[in-house]
Parts: structure tokens; C-alpha cells; sequence
């Protein structure tokens, strides 16, 4: 169990003269608070600031001081009495994390390793908790479709800081709605790192691929070629991004609805048969702009195709759904300025069957003049923190 601290410790005693300070992404070490600190932050782990349980341990509500005030922050109390692979996942978990820095990442402010029975990791708060609590019939506040557009939009951008944006690829391996994190102004933060791997160079032209033999993720998000065959690649996640781009769409989990069809093949079918509008979720409905629907639905097909190849990678999803949003709110605009309902005709919401065959940037051709806002972020390199290279 001495390993994590080891290789916390390795971090934080860089000479600071060695850090590229100028590089975005490139991060102080995270703070490291004393069990006092984290007893005065929680109020002694009240109950009244419990916010859930997950797989390593609670996590509570807590408040800390930075320089100028006071902050929220959540706080996840873990058991270290827990299985090897637990303890590896939180491992990578604080590894990876101390390291990053991206609005659509979320932040590990610090941690506390005193004692032999608990750990602690502090985190950002984040108000409007995780987008799986705002999904599904039930909700009495639906998120609107801009909003969903929006989230989609971050999660994009932070797996493709993932993929491009450091010197070797992360592969998250669990890109779900429960671990998307919401702040009070809406804005999607990507988290749970715990299940990530390292794989080769990012500039690597090549499709970024490794097999493992240990496949983990969640149902019903797992691309199929890792679930069957544990061939991982960066566009393992663009297939789990596509799951969600279809859940935000539809308002429903990937293995339920008519016919018990999970989602995917749910909406291949509708849309080979011309019914796509038959997969909205009924709260969006009239709420979306043809023009948008047809360019977002593209990229989810695209996404969820069986090929890893054929997928787009995340900087063109990213891109594509940049222009979709932007489609929306012309659209929203126009409509207002003419003194009407935002109420668009269900009966344009039709797609090409045959699109989801092709990368969306066959279908939007402005993908090369807009490609500048997708270049990687500066690069940072990982392995100094990783024993041999791994995650």
C-alpha cells in the first residue's frame, strides 16, 4: 500500500524550476491536507453533508479555505482495507488527476494519506451532480435541449483532451452519464478516472490501439470490440460518447424500451426505416431545429458504428457538435426575432438512412476550415509519475 504515497511524493518533490508553468494543462501539485483539515472541512463527516456512496467509500460535502475564501469542495472518504484492483484504481485516480487541469476535467483540489485506515480525496463541488440524475422520465426539472447540446459539447472537448492533449493517449474506458458532473452553471465535467490506462503517443497517425485482458466499463456503453475482444483503442471512447449522445437524445437507458432493443440498434433501425423522430424523447419534442437534429444525429450514428475505424475521432465529434449547437441557436434566434414559439415541425426530423455509414465530416464539409479550433492542447508527459510507463 506504500506505492500510491511513494508516487505522490515523486510528484510533489519536482523542483518547480522543472515545470513548464506556461503550459495550460500543466499542473502544481495537488495540496495536501492534514486529518485535522479534513474533520473542520466536513464538520467531523456530519451526516447532514453526506452526498453519496461509491465504490471506494462516501463522499461528503465539506468546506475549505483557499487564499482568497472559502470554497466547496466534495470530499470522498476511502476504506483502504479494500481489494488490490481497488487500490489501483485509486491510485491511477490521484495519478492522473494531479497531473490535469481542463474546465471539462474534474479537478482533484487534494488529499490527505494520514493513518492506516483512511484516505481522503478532495475534489471540486459540483452542484448540479451527475448527469444521470437528469435524464430519465421522472425528473421534474428536464434539461432542455441547448443545455444537452452544451454538455455535449464538454465532454467532447475533455476527451479530447485526453486523447490529444498530452504526450500519450488516455484511454478513460468508462465515459457514462454518472460519471459527468454538472456545476451550478451547467458546465460538463468528465470524472472517475479510476478505470483509466495509458496507451501510446498521442501524434502517433496510426489508430491508437492496445489489447487488454482485463475489460472493464459499463454495459451497454463497451464498444463492442473491447467487450468481446478486449482490443482497446481511442475510439473505444468515441463509441461510449455516442451511447450518451443517443441517452441525451432519447431520455432512456442503452438496454431498455420497446422490444427490449438496446438503444443503439434501436436507433439504426429507426433511422434506416425513416422513423428517427420516433426516438426523441418526448419532452424535446418540437424542440429541436431540423437542421441541428439531422447534423446531430449524424455524429451519434457515426460514433456508434460496429468498425472502430469508421468512427470519427473526438476532435471532429467535438467540432461537428460546436456547429450543431451553433445551428440550434440560429435557429432559436430566428424564431424569437419572428415573435413565435420555439415549436419546430417533427415531420423534418428526417436523416439520410445511409449517413450513419460515413464519418460525419462527409456530410459537413467545413470540418477542414475549422479544424485550427480542435488543435492539441500542449503536451505533458505522464511517465515521470508512472512506474514503467503504465497506468
Amino acid at each position: 500500500m506504500k506505492g500510491i504515497s511513494e508516487c505522490i511524493s515523486k510528484l510533489l518533490i519536482r523542483k518547480s524550476g522543472k515545470r513548464r508553468l506556461n503550459q495550460p494543462h500543466v499542473v502544481l501539485p495537488c495540496r495536501q491536507f492534514s486529518r485535522a483539515e479534513i474533520n473542520v472541512a466536513t464538520n467531523n463527516f456530519d451526516d447532514n453533508l453526506f452526498i453519496d456512496r461509491g465504490g471506494l467509500g462516501k463522499v461528503y460535502k465539506g468546506f475549505i479555505d483557499d487564499p482568497t475564501n472559502t470554497i466547496s469542495v466534495a470530499i470522498k472518504r476511502v476504506n483502504i482495507n479494500i481489494s488490490m484492483q481497488s487500490f489501483h484504481e485509486l491510485r491511477t485516480e490521484v495519478l492522473v488527476l494531479c497531473q490535469l487541469r481542463h474546465p471539462n476535467l474534474i479537478r482533484l483540489i487534494g488529499y490527505c494519506f494520514e493513518g492506516e485506515r483512511e484516505w481522503f480525496l478532495v475534489y471540486e463541488f459540483m452542484v448540479n451532480g451527475t448527469l444521470e440524475t437528469h435524464l430519465y422520465p421522472g425528473n421534474p426539472d428536464p434539461v432542455s435541449w441547448n443545455r444537452r447540446l452544451q454538455i455535449c459539447v464538454g465532454v467532447a472537448r475533455g476527451l479530447h483532451c485526453l486523447h490529444t492533449g498530452l504526450k500519450h493517449t488516455i484511454f478513460h474506458r468508462d465515459v457514462k452519464p454518472n460519471n459527468i458532473l454538472l456545476n451550478e452553471k451547467w458546465e460538463a465535467k468528465l470524472s472517475d478516472f479510476g478505470l483509466s490506462k495509458m496507451g501510446p503517443p498521442s501524434l502517433s497517425k496510426a489508430l491508437i490501439r492496445m489489447e487488454t485482458s482485463r475489460i472493464v466499463g459499463t454495459l451497454g456503453y463497451m464498444a463492442p470490440e473491447y467487450a468481446m475482444n478486449g482490443v482497446l483503442t481511442d475510439k473505444s471512447d468515441v463509441y461510449s460518447f455516442g451511447v450518451i449522445l443517443l441517452v441525451l437524445l432519447c431520455g432512456r437507458k442503452p438496454t431498455e424500451g420497446e422490444e427490449r432493443m438496446d438503444l443503439v440498434r434501436w436507433a439504426r433501425k429507426s433511422k434506416r426505416e425513416g422513423n428517427i423522430n420516433e426516438i426523441i424523447d418526448p419532452y424535446l419534442m418540437g424542440k429541436i431545429a431540423p437542421e441541428c437534429f439531422m447534423v446531430y444525429v449524424d455524429i451519434a450514428t457515426s460514433c456508434v458504428q460496429n468498425g472502430a475505424e469508421r468512427r470519427p475521432t473526438m476532435g471532429e465529434v467535438q467540432v461537428c457538435l460546436e456547429h450543431a449547437l451553433q445551428l440550434q441557436d440560429s435557429a432559436d434566434a430566428a424564431t424569437a426575432a419572428a415573435a413565435a414559439d420555439c415549436n419546430y415541425c417533427v415531420d423534418e426530423y428526417t436523416c439520410n438512412a445511409s449517413s450513419g455509414d460515413s464519418s460525419p465530416i462527409d456530410m459537413v464539409r467545413w470540418w477542414e476550415t475549422a479544424s485550427e479550433s480542435t488543435a492539441s492542447a500542449e503536451e505533458l508527459s505522464l511517465e515521470t509519475a508512472m512506474p514503467n510507463g503504465q497506468i
